[in-house]
């Protein structure tokens, strides 16, 4: 019989700064789910959504308080999305590869992951700060930035980072802060710096605001993305960001990879702050993505022993989740 054996959260702090239009994080709160059968013990890790009202302790309480189903599939019927379902059902993915022996990867009937390029985020700050901090990514070996925006000055930014990193590819996240611009207008004078794509331009629920619009670069959605059901209002959108913690977990997240893919949107695989522990799920989904953001870890002071390891900006699996 599997049963939730610990809830509990941690404290990991970040390197310096993460900073976006929203606010600054100099650490993050995580959870951690582990289940067992009695003989193999499995884990997983969740990241609150923050923006939508999540705390770390609201998800362990709600993980202490769930007395449904502990099967994957009757989970994302039974629980919340969240990062609370998240934790637990990487975790109940963690305990069927012990159980059966085999990786994660084989359980889903994937390819065996390998070392993939990630973005490095390149936090909210003055062009001179933003231009050194994309010098430095670019020579550990990043060949995509991520450039988080805040609706004003941007361009100042862009011109800034882009002088940094004058060989890099270049992504932004407005994280919904263009809500009173010209979208296309914008997206226009980031492409001639070379921008290739701009992540959640307007406010989640202003969905509208883009009908009409032809930008010349691709929008993701991502604060507008969450699971399988958002996908029939996202059509002025081109891409989606798939995260595990909005998505509750990997079952979803996979499941919402392959109906994008269906209905022609190009996909992006993300993740929030958080240790490899909750990363590692998260490389499976972004096997063939168009756009892979999943430095999380990397974004951290310290990392788990057997965390994904980065290479020349790319991350290989680890050996602390699903890759036995």
């Amino acid at each position: 019989m599997i049963t939730i054996l610990s809830a509990t959260v941690e404290r990991w702090p970040v390197a310096g700064a993460f900073v976006i239009s929203r606010g600054a994080k100099t650490h993050v709160d995580v959870i951690v789910c582990t289940v067992g059968d009695g003989v193999h013990v499995g884990r997983g890790e969740g990241t609150a959504i923050y923006y939508e009202g999540e705390t770390a302790e609201g998800c362990v309480a709600a993980l202490n308080a769930y007395a449904g189903p502990l099967e994957r599939t009757a989970l994302v019927r039974a629980m919340p999305r969240g990062a609370a379902r998240n934790a637990l059902d990487c975790a109940l993915w963690d305990l069927e590869s012990k159980q059966a022996g085999i990786p994660v990867w084989q359980l889903a009937g994937l390819d065996a992951p390998e070392p993939m390029p990630t973005a490095f985020t390149i936090s909210l700050g003055e062009p001179e700060a933003m231009a050194a901090a994309a010098h430095a990514a670019a020579a550990r070996g990043f060949a995509l930035l991520k450039c988080k925006l805040t609706g004003q000055g941007d361009r100042a930014r862009i011109g800034a980072v882009r002088s940094g990193a004058p060989d890099a590819r270049l992504i932004v996240d407005a994280n919904e802060s263009w809500h009173a611009m010209d979208i296309a207008a914008e997206a226009a004078a980031l492409a001639a710096l070379g921008v290739e794509m701009v992540e959640q331009p307007v406010l989640h629920g202003q969905e509208d605001r883009l009908a009409g619009v032809k930008a010349c670069l691709p929008l993701c959605a991502d604060e507008s993305c969450h699971t399988r059901a958002d996908l029939d209002r996202l059509g002025d959108f081109d891409a989606v960001n798939i995260k595990l913690d909005k998505a509750g977990g990997l079952t979803e997240a996979l499941a919402l990879r392959q109906a994008a893919r269906e209905r022609g949107f190009r996909v992006m695989v993300g993740c929030m702050l958080g240790t490899s522990l909750g990363i590692a799920p998260a490389a499976l989904v972004a096997q063939g993505a168009d756009w892979i953001d999943l430095d999380g870890a990397l974004l951290l002071a310290e990392d788990r022993d057997g965390g994904l390891a980065l290479t020349d900006g790319l991350l290989a699996p680890g050996t602390l989740w699903g890759f036995q």
